[in-house]
């Protein structure tokens, strides 16, 4: 069973913002404090397209086929997983943590799980795949221990 310890870093994530937290107490009485916040602007898929989607002939006479075009805003939200991974890396790396939670939207946890480097796993004490980014800071320590208590 997974516990969180004194100075254990929570990162609470979605696509756009990060939450940076340390525990300032045990597992029984979690106290949380915020340390840092990383944000991304990310406007809707449409408003980042320049142009409607490309065309290509096709196998008939006449006949052309639409090309999806970049989903420009799923790029970015991946972008920020990947960064978010390096920043990670960049702090386990100066010794800034010794165990690591993260909660996050369940398509950012896949694609950090794929970049976290290994120094970061090491320290990964927990995943829990859910976006509390929005929550108070109380409800977040209350969600997270309780998902620790259930592993």
């Amino acid at each position: 069973m997974a516990r969180l310890k004194n100075n254990t870093m929570v990162v609470v994530t979605d696509s756009e913002k990060a939450l940076f937290i340390r525990n300032l107490t045990d597992h029984e009485n979690p106290h949380f404090e915020v340390t840092d916040e990383e944000h991304q602007e990310n406007p809707s898929d449409i408003e980042q397209s320049a142009n409607r989607p490309g065309r290509m002939q096709d196998t008939g006479v006449g006949q052309r086929s639409a090309l999806d075009d970049t989903d420009w805003h799923e790029l970015a939200k991946e972008r920020f997983a990947k960064d978010l991974s390096d920043i990670l890396y960049k702090e386990a790396h100066k010794g800034a943590f010794d165990h690591l939670v993260i909660a996050a939207a369940p398509q950012v946890l896949g694609v950090l799980r794929q970049e976290m480097h290994q120094e970061v796993l090491n320290k990964l004490v927990a995943d829990i795949p859910k976006n509390l980014t929005n929550h108070p800071i109380e409800k977040i320590e209350e969600i997270i221990k309780a998902e620790l208590d259930g592993d």
